[in-house]
């Protein structure tokens, strides 16, 4: 029996096992050329950690904050004026007899920011607000209608619309009411973010450059919701970043994030717990592969690109240290096996060849 339970023990490390054990991963973490970096997380190296250099897993993407803007909006080239000439004259040069007004509409304003006003020829209105245009043609008109006055209403064109190209349940194209209409009133607009949208991401177009930010942070930091310019175009997107979930843990698959910052215990919670009979609280890795340019020797970086730490989610500064560490886009988050396991495969296989021994026995 000795040799029989010498042999089950040498066998069990090469039992069939749904993870590894966290011994098994680290193994080589001693050796003279290891080809890795292990960081043990706790409140001592939480905070150095948080300012190494980011990883290059997620493209980057600037944001434009929110710039006080004038209140009207400002005429732009293809915009499209309508004009209604008020005249009390009884010999009006524009109206006819019993008539006290005319309308003017379609002028449509030329991409060198001039419309043609009957009666004035070609004046320039691109850049002015509405009530300046006005002003300027009533002035021009009062030289030959004495009792003229001007109304004037502004269409925009291309330049003096957005576009809400995407992610929102009205897209289309919407006109500037005014000078500061911002992101979060353009998304209004459109209906709000499609339920389906996983992290809403925005993505604005203007000038050939994409800026990108979360709905979120616009939401939570006014100072954030640009205000928008004629010709800028905005779309919501799925937010792409995921982290791998692997070993003794409720799911094994790609986990996408559902909030812009995830923690190691977010991860916990995403990932369904760990599986109660398999694995080890004691061995909760983060694998994080980092560019070369981020690796330091003085510790402000870390000192591989190939990177892994390790979380003890049995003591008090382990939990709270996995609330604050972040799992970064393309992370596996990898919960070790029990070592434990493996002794109870080979006590029950222990006791299914005594079992066996004791029938031929009898």
């Amino acid at each position: 029996m000795r040799p029989l339970l010498c042999v089950l023990l040498l066998g069990a490390c090469a039992l069939p096992r749904g993870a590894a054990i966290e011994s098994e991963v680290l193994a080589s973490a001693d050796a003279t050329n290891r080809d890795f970096a292990v960081y043990s997380v706790t409140r001592n190296n939480l905070s150095a950690i948080a300012n190494w250099p980011a990883t290059d897993n997620v493209r980057q993407f600037g944001w434009l904050s929110r710039t006080s803007g004038p209140a009207d909006i400002r005429i732009q080239p293809f915009d499209t004026l309508n004009l209604v000439v008020w005249d009390s004259e009884e010999n009006s040069l524009i109206t006819s007899p019993g008539q006290k007004l005319v309308d003017v509409g379609n002028l449509r304003v030329t991409e060198s920011g001039q419309v043609f006003v009957p009666y004035l020829g070609y004046v320039s209105v691109s850049g002015k607000t509405p009530d300046g245009a006005r002003q300027q043609i009533e002035r021009e008109m009062l030289a030959i209608i004495p009792s003229a006055q001007v109304q004037l209403n502004v269409v925009p064109g291309s330049r003096g619309s957005v576009s809400l190209v995407g992610g929102v349940n009205q897209p289309g194209a919407i006109p500037l009411p005014d000078g500061r209409f911002t992101v979060l009133n353009l998304i209004s607009q459109g209906g709000g973010p499609k339920d389906s949208l996983r992290n809403p991401q925005v993505r604005l177009i203007r000038g050939g450059t994409t800026y990108g930010a979360s709905l979120e942070t616009l939401v939570e930091n006014p100072s954030q919701d640009t205000v928008l310019l004629g010709g800028d175009k905005v779309a919501l997107v799925d937010d792409e970043r995921y982290f791998r979930a692997l070993g003794a843990s409720g799911l094994e698959e790609i986990i996408y994030f559902s909030e812009d910052r995830v923690t190691t215990l977010d991860a916990m919670s995403l990932i369904g717990g760990l599986e109660a009979n398999r694995a080890n609280p004691q061995g909760v890795l983060v694998l994080r592969e980092y560019p070369g340019s981020a690796v330091r020797s003085d510790g402000s970086g870390p000192g591989n690109t190939r990177t892994v730490f390790t979380l003890d989610l049995t003591s008090a500064d382990g939990l709270f240290s996995a609330g604050r560490f972040p799992v970064y886009s393309g992370d596996t988050v990898l919960v070790t096996e029990s070592p434990v396991n493996a002794a109870r495969t080979v006590f029950g296989l222990l006791g299914t060849v005594v079992g066996i021994t004791d029938q031929f026995a009898q």
